[in-house]
């Protein structure tokens, strides 16, 4: 008897799971409302090459800019605040990044993504053949200020 109540609790749990699970199935999709009058443009994507994170910070801003660099051309040296979200939209770029007393040099291509960290100092060299196009998230700007802080050459990368 025990074993044939067991059995029967056993079928209720698996028949109430499966109903559950299909309702989800069934219902979910159902209750998502459709946009409605919305234009959504992506405007860059890429494969995010770095590590590390970017906190945001209530009550700074956010900057949203594109950038374009003729071949050659780079961006001098500089930093940013609260750091950069860059996305490749098209072109290649090699990072000239100063690190304490070395140099280090990272390349992006379009279709990849990387960030430069708060008071990173860099200079951002156009090293391909056509303009490069950078679609750039800045967070953590002090309202009202400016997203790039022009710095002076470290002497670390030499030949820039």
């Amino acid at each position: 008897m025990k074993k044939l109540i067991r059995q029967a609790g056993r079928f209720a749990l698996l028949t109430v799971g499966l109903v559950g699970m299909l309702m989800a199935v069934d219902v979910v999709p159902g209750a998502a409302t459709p946009p409605s009058g919305l234009t959504n443009v992506p405007l860059a994507r890429g494969t995010d090459l770095s590590e590390g994170t970017i906190p945001f910070q209530q009550g700074t801003d956010v900057v949203v800019a594109q950038i374009t660099v003729v071949p050659g051309g780079s961006s001098g040296w500089h930093s940013h605040p609260g750091g950069a979200i860059v996305v490749m939209q098209q072109g290649e770029l090699t990072v000239y990044r100063s690190v304490g007393s070395q140099c280090e040099t990272a390349s992006y291509a379009a279709g990849q993504a990387f960030i430069e960290r708060p008071g990173e100092v860099d200079d951002v060299v156009n090293t391909g053949t056509i303009p490069y196009v950078l679609i750039v998230t800045f967070p953590r700007v002090p309202h009202g200020a400016s997203a790039r802080i022009d710095q002076p050459d470290p002497g670390t990368c030499r030949g820039l």
